[in-house]
């Protein structure tokens, strides 16, 4: 009972010190709650699938950068930001690092948000609570963000690992050490837009739909390839996607290649990430909160 009387006394006077303030119906400042919940959830269950989501990048540079790699050489007109051609296995590593950023986010943020709120009903109870629904967001698209960074950090340990056993520098530039943060800013985009769509979804064959669009943008967006074999009018819709601006943000760093463009590819996620915060509180508040 002291328990349930500390846990009481402590929302009461979270709900307090937040009344009368702006966006207070929104927000009590405990998104870490959340955060919190989701370690826990990840050291009883939930660590196999956050493992495997790591693994699945590497087993593409293996079999991709190292194996094909080696029979495709250089990557025709294109070269670091010292002017040196780029292999194979460092032209596809950066877009491998995005594309493991953009995974970890969207499945965080569609398929466990979706088991959340249609089956575990966890929201309805967390939102009955002192915390308001921009909690329950940057709580969830915290914990994507956590998921994203170790990824990030990860991958770029063994892209560096692999770099220096074959000889193959895959980071070509200091500034690829920003391309950590630049797979955050990528995950936080995306984990906030997925949230958005996801509390839109009521069914399992909704969401397959997700993956009918992330495997094509995976396959297009210059992750293997780039751009110039596809004609004009295409190369102009795969350069509006997500994906695409993350691999050029992600690819300039590591290869060097700095200049205003990179500005705005990080702009675009900017925007992502206030349009579906926005989004996911309003709807997350229309849904539970009437």
């Amino acid at each position: 009972m002291s328990l349930i009387n500390s846990g009481l006394d402590s929302a009461i006077a979270i709900a307090e010190r937040r009344a009368g303030k702006f966006g207070a119906e929104f927000f009590t400042g405990r998104p870490q709650a959340m955060i919190e919940r989701a370690l826990m959830a990840l050291r009883s269950s939930t660590w196999i699938i956050v493992a495997s989501g790591f693994v699945e990048p590497v087993f593409y540079l293996m079999a991709f950068g190292l194996g094909l790699g080696k029979m495709i050489g250089n990557v025709a007109g294109i070269v670091d930001g010292s002017g040196n051609p780029v292999s194979y296995a460092a032209y596809i590593a950066p877009a491998l690092l995005a594309t493991s950023a953009m995974n970890g986010a969207i499945y965080d943020s569609t398929w466990n948000v979706f088991f959340k709120m249609h089956f575990g009903k966890l929201y309805q109870g967390i939102l009955s609570t002192s915390m308001g629904t921009l909690d329950v967001a940057l709580g969830e698209i915290g914990w994507a963000l956590l998921r994203g960074l170790s990824y990030a950090i990860g991958f770029t340990g063994v892209i560096t690992l692999i770099g220096g056993i074959t000889g193959d520098h895959m980071i070509r530039s200091w500034w690829g050490v920003l391309a950590i943060f630049a797979a955050v800013l990528i995950a936080f985009g995306f984990a906030s837009f997925g949230m958005a769509i996801t509390s839109y979804l009521k069914s399992f064959q909704q969401m397959n739909w997700i993956n009918f669009f992330l495997l094509p943008m995976f396959l297009f967006s210059g992750t293997f390839y780039p751009l110039s074999v596809y004609p004009e009018w295409v190369q102009s819709v795969i350069q509006a996607l997500p994906l695409w601006q993350a691999i050029q943000l992600v690819r300039g760093l590591t290869l060097g290649n700095i200049d205003l463009a990179l500005l705005g590819h990080a702009l675009y996620f900017v925007v992502m990430i206030v349009g579906g915060l926005l989004f996911t509180t309003r709807r997350l508040r229309k849904l539970f909160l009437r």
